[in-house]
């Protein structure tokens, strides 16, 4: 058997009926295209959460309070006032793995300087929060352990606020503003992080000494979370087992008793984010497979008709030798031959409306090798799958009735 000569055979066969062949194309091209592109939405996606997560700071661990059931009524998430600053004065001391610790806790408040004012979210925290966070202060300093013991009022500002109350490049170091009417200097300004996967602008937010956002501001004795840094990336494990520890024996918490708290690793977080991402994948991935299985019984339906078409043709083959084999190879072929270059097609309209979709809409998309392989090898596989049955059934019929054929 001529291979080469059957694929010469089977390409003049398929363009000699360029408009059916197209249309019997199209299914495997949309097909392959939306599984690229859907894989590609996917895995940009996992990707940019990865990332926002890991903006969080270095060998991040958090601390914060969880529904509790209380009299017969559960609170909501959060809202418990379990956790204070004495909990990570214990940590600090307590734990060795522990590099880094700080209570958090959140206001949000009009914020005026001069005639602009601006309303944005204060973080009361201590300056190891920048460490843990990996947040630097383009201009200015940050608060010392002086200001956070008199409750100083002074705060460092996100470039957002900083641009909507003074001005682009104006260094407002040293000026007053006013939170909830209480007056704060500005001792420094954050570089710049931008918007989060989620649209959020990181910059629109200012962080003042902890004590002050608590008393001040919020006039709680509680606190919303805790942030803390593990001494290193292998010590995550160990310091969370510390920390539990160090939280239940100041809690006076019995073995096996529920924790008013939760405790979660950077790491954990990704995960949880990445499973639901890898659900999502499969999801999105699923519903574009069902265009490749349409296009997959389009090429059967085309080659069914072809082999009717090819019937004489066919009883000739045979009756000047072809054996079977030679026959169902034949329209095989074709069938393969539709569906690579259907694939072919679809890779690059795949790669296409990932790129317009990254650009126009400002979705995040990456489109990764093993994406383009599998939906090529799949592709093919549905050639193969479901051009089997027409070219088993021109391969069967018998010479005589083939000629015999009108």
């Amino acid at each position: 058997m001529n291979y080469l000569n059957s694929v010469k055979i089977a390409y003049r066969a398929l363009f000699k009926n360029k408009t059916r062949s197209f249309l019997t194309m199209l299914g495997i091209i949309i097909g392959v295209g939306s599984v690229i592109t859907m894989l590609a939405i996917g895995q940009g996606s996992s990707d940019s959460i990865k990332a926002e997560i890991s903006q969080l700071g270095t060998n991040v661990i958090i601390v914060f309070p969880t529904a509790q059931q209380r009299g017969g009524v559960r609170s909501e998430a959060g809202t418990t006032q379990d956790l204070t600053e004495d909990h990570v004065t214990e940590i600090i001391a307590g734990c060795p793995s522990v590099r880094y610790a700080t209570p958090v806790v959140y206001s949000t408040g009009q914020i005026i300087a001069g005639g602009q004012n601006w309303r944005t979210q204060i973080i009361g925290v201590y300056s190891d929060y920048l460490k843990i966070r990996n947040l630097e202060v383009e201009l200015g300093t940050v608060y010392t352990a002086q200001d956070e013991s008199r409750s100083g009022k002074v705060c460092l500002l996100g470039k957002t606020v900083s641009d909507n109350l003074f001005g682009e490049d104006v260094n407002p170091v040293g000026q007053t503003i006013r939170i909830n009417r209480i007056p704060f200097k500005v001792i420094g300004v954050l570089e710049e992080k931008g918007q989060s996967m989620m649209g959020q602008d990181q910059d629109d937010m200012i962080i003042a000494p902890f004590s002050t956002v608590q008393k001040r501001i919020r006039a709680i004795d509680h606190i919303n979370m805790i942030f803390i840094s593990a001494v290193s990336e292998n010590s995550i494990d160990q310091a969370i087992e510390e920390i539990d520890q160090v939280l239940r024996t100041h809690l006076k918490l019995v073995s096996g008793q529920e924790a008013p708290y939760d405790i979660r690793s950077q790491s954990e977080i990704v995960e949880m984010f990445s499973s639901t991402s890898r659900i999502m994948i499969l999801l999105l991935a699923s519903i574009a497979v069902i265009s490749l299985i349409v296009g997959g019984i389009g090429i059967m339906n085309i080659m069914l008709v072809s082999v009717t078409e090819r019937t004489r043709e066919i009883g000739l083959r045979m009756a000047v030798g072809a054996r079977k084999i030679d026959i169902l190879f034949q329209f095989l072929i074709e069938a393969i031959l539709l569906s690579v270059l259907g694939g072919i097609i679809g890779i690059i309209i795949g790669l296409i409306s990932s790129q317009a979709l990254s650009k126009i809409l400002n979705w995040p998309t990456t489109v990764t090798p093993y994406s383009i392989i599998i939906s090529f090898i799949f592709a093919t596989a549905v050639g193969i799958f479901f051009g089997w049955y027409p070219a088993r059934k021109a391969a069967k019929l018998h010479p005589i009735e083939a000629l015999r054929y009108e």
